[in-house]
């Protein structure tokens, strides 16, 4: 399965808005069509943000879950993480979760509660794009 790379892009929306009479016809004045520039998004209610997780305060005595997808590189470079961790945060444990597949963590999946478990028992977690 391919990924697929979507760039951001602000889309802005163009009316046609013609001037009507009572009775729907076009009126001599309006032969041109009349554009109104329209914002995409939506007014909603302004939420404060705040982390998804609490903070560790320190990662010295913690179990770090180091997360690999599915790219070819991404087993390599999160060892090259969890070795470079482990020289600075001696007291760390770390456990590296491998995904095979694009679609591995999907509430959906077989695995999801494998998954599920592995992230219940970690303190925090690393995951990176192994591209």
């Amino acid at each position: 399965m391919k990924t697929l790379k979507l760039l951001p892009v602000l889309v802005v929306l163009f009316v046609v808005m013609a001037a009507q009479n009572p009775s729907g016809e076009l009126t001599a004045q309006t032969n041109e069509p009349q554009y109104e520039a329209m914002n995409p998004w939506a007014d909603v209610d302004p939420i404060p943000p705040k982390a998804i997780s609490p903070r560790l305060s320190s990662i010295e005595g913690k179990k770090i879950g180091v997360f690999a997808n599915s790219k070819r590189s991404a087993i390599p470079q999160m060892r090259m993480v969890e070795k470079r961790l482990k020289e600075k945060f001696p007291t760390i444990q770390t456990d590296l979760y491998h995904a095979p597949d694009p679609n591995y963590i999907a509430k959906d999946s077989p695995d999801w509660g494998k998954f599920s478990t592995w992230i219940q028992s970690m303190d925090a977690i690393i995951l990176a794009v192994g591209d």
